[in-house]
């Protein structure tokens, strides 16, 4: 188990590290949509589709690392309000419907990529399901963070822990 949350340490680190390079790409295709429509009097249209691309690039994947940091939607007052056995037994289940929904979303997901493949969007030239890969991606990654909470959810004695936002970075 201790390998196999070390492996899923590194994934979620370097799934927010490549998020956040998706953001430095995004902030910079803003600069220069700013500059072009307001400097050059020229706005590069393509800018806002692939804005649209690396907002889901960033936002799907990192949905799926909330999973295993638990800061997925969840109401954590309604559980803390229970007794630690039954904290264990609703966080198990919730562990268990977010690995469902993220085993949902990979497969139909990427159903879509496949059925828009052949398509291309307008202004970048690139098949349209580019659109659809980051949530097979966020899926597929909610998946294996489900995994591991609910092997936690069973193996530990104690109730579920909150983990911290950055906590695959400082441990």
């Amino acid at each position: 188990m201790n390998a196999f949350s070390r492996a899923l340490d590194w994934l979620a680190a370097l799934t927010v590290a490549v998020a956040g390079a998706a953001l430095v790409g995004l902030l910079a295709m803003m600069g220069w949509l700013v500059f072009g429509r307001y400097v050059l009097n020229d706005t590069p249209t393509w800018i806002e589709r692939a804005a649209t691309l690396a907002i889901l690039a960033i936002a799907m994947p990192v949905a799926a690392v909330g999973v295993r940091e638990r800061f997925h939607l969840s109401v954590l007052g309604v559980r803390e309000a229970l007794p630690r056995p039954a904290q264990r037994w609703v966080a198990l289940g919730c562990d268990t419907l977010m690995g469902l929904f993220g085993l949902g979303m990979a497969v139909w997901s990427w159903e879509l990529v496949g059925m828009v493949a052949a398509f291309r969007i307008p202004l970048l030239g690139i098949s349209q399901g580019w659109t659809y890969v980051p949530m097979a991606v966020g899926g597929a990654l909610m998946v294996l963070f489900a995994i591991e909470q609910v092997l936690k959810d069973i193996l530990s004695k104690e109730a579920p822990e909150q983990r911290g936002v950055a906590a695959a970075f400082l441990e």
